[in-house]
């Protein structure tokens, strides 16, 4: 049992829940942030399970953590709605993000309880607002297509949903996903909300149908692949065949993997006058956010700008 994830640690330990996380540069970036951060005895663990695993799985991950003097908390990615619906009654507390999406990001520990906070809106928002510069929607008339319904699907509608000014708020936002319960749980979320956003909800699983709602789009809207394809599972929600919106906008919300949605949107870059993102912000804002968390350290502009490079010279 020595090199399972869920041995007792014997050096401080910060879990990585995720599904190939060993692949994730967070193994290579980590023991640098905590040099720079001043907790060098700080280990990386991570723990893989596969997508939609059997809830008593997630249980004994959470359990462990709580157990644990060693396990000082967590870093949850893909797992983010599935684990709070396992392991609710574990927590001894939730903050408004985590009960408003349902979803956790972050494990922590504090005055003996665990603590789950979802960071995503935070750090999505951060990353998004980069991207679009602000006004955006005012300036450009561009709509929202968020292909998928989990996790960070929530966090980037409840940010859009939030925000104070009315030019930074689409007109629509169109929200597609495979399973109907996810939809349903992100409409629920929404209708909490008293928005001029009018939000439309597609179950679908056909990259084809994918196509003709971004074909529908008006020009310079923003499309975003928050599915997991093209990393935690194998290609795109569209066909290579899809059109881009003229002066848009394309958003893999991952950084590795084989990206082929991000490889579409390149491939018509030029053509389409498109804007083209990876998930790279979002992933040094989404970790910055964590570890600030479960390690109690406040990081602010210098400090993240110095861990962002540090990441990128062994991304």
């Amino acid at each position: 049992m020595a090199d399972s994830p869920l041995a007792a640690p014997t050096a401080p330990t910060f879990y990585f829940i995720g599904v190939t996380t060993g692949q994730s540069s967070s193994q290579r970036m980590f023991p640098l942030w905590m040099e720079a951060l001043g907790r060098p005895e700080v280990v990386w663990r991570g723990v893989d399970l596969p997508i939609h695993a059997d809830p008593e799985r997630y249980r004994q991950v959470v359990a462990h953590i709580a157990e644990q003097p060693l396990a000082l908390g967590a870093l949850v990615t893909t797992h983010k709605i599935d684990l709070l619906a396992a392991a609710r009654d574990l927590f001894g507390e939730l903050d408004p993000y985590a009960r408003r999406t349902d979803e956790v990001s972050s494990i922590a520990k504090e005055g003996g309880r665990l603590v789950g906070r979802a960071t995503d809106p935070v750090a999505g928002g951060l990353s998004l607002d980069a991207i679009l510069g602000v006004d955006y929607f005012a300036r450009t008339g561009g709509e929202v297509l968020l292909l998928g319904a989990g996790g960070s699907a929530a966090a980037l509608s409840l940010h859009l949903l939030q925000k104070p000014h009315p030019g930074d708020r689409p007109r629509r936002v169109v929200v597609v996903n495979r399973s109907a319960g996810r939809l349903a749980r992100l409409r629920q979320m929404v209708e909490q909300f008293d928005t001029d956003i009018r939000f439309e909800y597609v179950q679908n699983e056909r990259p084809q149908r994918n196509d003709e709602l971004l074909a529908a789009l008006p020009p310079a809207s923003l499309v975003i692949n928050a599915t997991g394809m093209g990393k935690d599972t194998p290609g795109s929600p569209l066909t290579d065949d899809a059109r881009f919106p003229q002066n848009g906008v394309a958003w893999e919300l991952n950084y590795r993997g084989e990206l082929d949605f991000l490889r579409q949107a390149r491939a018509q870059r030029t053509a389409r006058s498109l804007t083209v993102a990876d998930g790279w912000d979002y992933f040094i804002h989404g970790w910055s956010q964590v570890i600030s968390h479960v390690l109690a350290v406040e990081i602010g502009p210098e400090m993240l700008a110095r861990l962002s490079q540090l990441a990128a010279d062994v991304r």
